[in-house]
């Protein structure tokens, strides 16, 4: 009979040792034999299980040996032949074992006092109930190491989930950030695009358009940047030489990019470089307005190349531009033909004894304000001078025109005399029938000959100013009458007033007193100040140089927004009262 136990932790150890003491008692081993056997073989388990690894225990019994008349119980302790298979047995015991329910030996049994076998004998059954209890806790940390291990794996599952949400998180600040960027990125051209339109769309004048277009771009957008303007809107190039892509985007209107390495540009066309520039990438941009070409704006990168998102903003950037150029030249036509127009209307002062003239005209230079400011004077068949200076409402060349109409109806209504105020009256039914819509203002003074007296009459105009000889200056700001063309019925009043000689009148348009910071009357109280200390006329250049002398500090804080128009007659001292020819018969 042989029973084998395999040794690897202190539990192993105390089953083995039990159930050695247990078979021992089954095979009548004395109780002090028992003890000795089970004591030592728990000195020697404990030394196996300080030294670690597997040990096997093997409990036997073996026939009487020789001059032996008893079986006898072996015990034998060794490595694990399945670790250490040629290794010898460490610990060796036997013990005599009769059979069971033979008389135990009587030597052992009076040597070992009864109480204290039993009292061993019952510790080891103590022991044996000590040890399945301490299974059964086994069996219950088990348990609960088993929940730990689930509740570890709980937990480590929730931290790959926390990883994976974090990591989802982390991707989606990522694209959130990028999102954001690029945001700015469109916020920052639309805003530059904005920008740009504005600046290029305040002017009217095309050279100063061209010469901004490049200030915009560089060096942001461009590290140069050349614009090309077609000369007479023709789309032919100059003789300047330019680079091929320049011209091919000129004759098709497409963008086109002159480089050694295609560009993929949206809405752009790839070329060969440039042979005028063969190293430098070239865009080139049509200035179109209208399906006409205007020019070409050339652009050289401000790094290697440019972002396709930069590249579009730019395309619309020079559609923009050759609008805003386009708006400028047409601008600049019109106005050309309204001062043309102006300028040929103006009257040429008459010559008349006894009375001078001197008259200046100056169109505006902002804006498309040219053409409603007008003066003229000619002599009625009584020999008496109409002076006249009037300004139709709106600019350009429609208020050239109806300004012409207006002085030839004035002078063919002269022709049959009538006072100022009567001429006017006529002008304003004129007016009204003729352009409902269209008002003018006016200031007609006549000066009759061998009469000190001025005669005059205004129709919604600023009042005229009088210096007298002795340096007095008056505003003639009798009650005027209504504007001309207003749809209501107005008999306009004449008005006189003493005309020594040596007096200068002076009939001008607001613009030359008006201002958008105070208005239309400080400026006249600043004339009468011009007037009063002018020496009339002036002893370096006449009445032509007491003009001059008038205009220059009236005009110093002028922006040239609208047309200015001053006539300055003077009554000469010496033939005054025999001024002007006799009567046209």
């Amino acid at each position: 009979m042989t029973h084998t136990w395999q040794i690897i932790t202190a539990v192993d150890a105390a089953r083995a040792r039990i159930a050695t003491a247990r078979l021992a008692a089954d095979l009548g081993v004395s109780v002090v034999d028992r003890t000795r056997l089970v004591t030592a073989l728990t000195e020697q388990l404990r030394q196996c299980l300080t030294k670690g690894g597997a040990w096997r225990l093997t409990l036997g019994t073996a026939p009487p040996s020789r001059g032996d008349d008893q079986p006898r119980l072996r015990v034998t302790v060794r490595p694990d032949p399945d670790e250490r298979p040629h290794e010898e047995p460490t610990w060796q015991a036997q013990v005599p074992a009769p059979e069971p329910g033979g008389r135990p030996d009587t030597v052992a049994v009076r040597a070992s006092p009864p109480a204290l076998a039993e009292a061993l004998f019952s510790a080891d059954e103590d022991t044996a109930r000590v040890l399945d209890a301490l299974t059964e806790q086994e069996a219950l940390v088990a348990f609960h190491r088993e929940e730990l291990h689930q509740t570890n794996q709980g937990v480590l599952a929730l931290h790959a989930e926390l990883d994976a949400a974090g990591q989802t998180q982390r991707e989606l600040f990522a694209a959130e950030r990028a999102a954001r960027t690029e945001a700015e990125e469109a916020r920052r051209r639309l805003t530059f695009l904005a920008d740009a339109s504005a600046a290029l769309t305040a002017s009217l004048n095309h050279d100063e358009i061209v010469r901004l277009l490049p200030e915009l771009l560089t060096p942001t957008y461009a590290r140069t940047a050349d614009v090309w303007l077609l000369g007479d809107g023709e789309a032919e190039p100059s003789h300047a030489p330019r680079p091929a892509a320049a011209v091919l985007a000129a004759r098709t209107g497409r963008p086109q990019y002159a480089a050694p390495q295609p560009g993929g540009l949206p809405g752009v066309e790839d070329r060969p470089p440039s042979a005028l520039h063969p190293t430098r990438p070239l865009l080139c941009l049509p200035l179109s307005a209208r399906q006409v070409p205007l020019g070409v704006i050339t652009l050289t990168p401000p790094g290697d190349g440019w972002d396709p998102d930069d590249a579009v903003m730019l395309i619309e950037l020079a559609r923009r531009a050759a609008i805003a150029i386009d708006n400028a030249q047409r601008f600049e036509h019109s106005r050309d033909i309204a001062e043309t127009l102006q300028r040929a209307l103006l009257t040429e002062l008459p010559v008349t004894p006894g009375l001078q003239l001197a008259a200046r005209y100056l169109p505006a230079t902002h804006g498309l304000n040219i053409g409603g400011d007008w003066y003229d004077a000619f002599r009625q068949p009584d020999g008496s001078l109409i002076a006249v200076i009037g300004d139709v409402t709106g600019h350009g060349l429609h208020a050239a025109v109806m300004m012409s109409q207006l002085r030839t109806a004035l002078r063919a209504y002269a022709v049959d005399g009538g006072s100022p105020g009567r001429l006017l009256t006529r002008l304003h039914l004129f007016l009204h029938h003729l352009q409902p819509d269209l008002y003018a203002t006016a200031v007609i003074a006549r000066f009759r000959p061998g009469e000190p007296v001025l005669t005059w009459a205004a129709a919604g105009h600023p009042p005229p100013v009088l210096r007298t000889a002795d340096g007095r200056v008056h505003t003639l700001d009798a009650k005027p009458g209504a504007m001309l063309g207003v749809p209501v019925q107005q008999e306009i009043e004449d008005h006189t007033v003493p005309l020594p000689p040596g007096s200068t009148l002076a009939l001008y348009t607001d613009g030359l007193v008006e201002r958008r910071a105070y208005g239309i009357d400080p400026g006249i109280e600043r004339l009468t100040e011009a007037m009063s200390t002018l020496a009339v006329p002036d002893p370096n250049g006449g009445l032509e140089g007491a003009a001059d002398r008038v205009l220059e500090p009236m005009l110093r804080d002028s922006e040239g927004e609208d047309d200015v128009c001053l006539l300055l007659c003077h009554v000469d001292g010496e033939t005054a009262g025999t001024a002007g020819e006799p009567p046209v018969p």
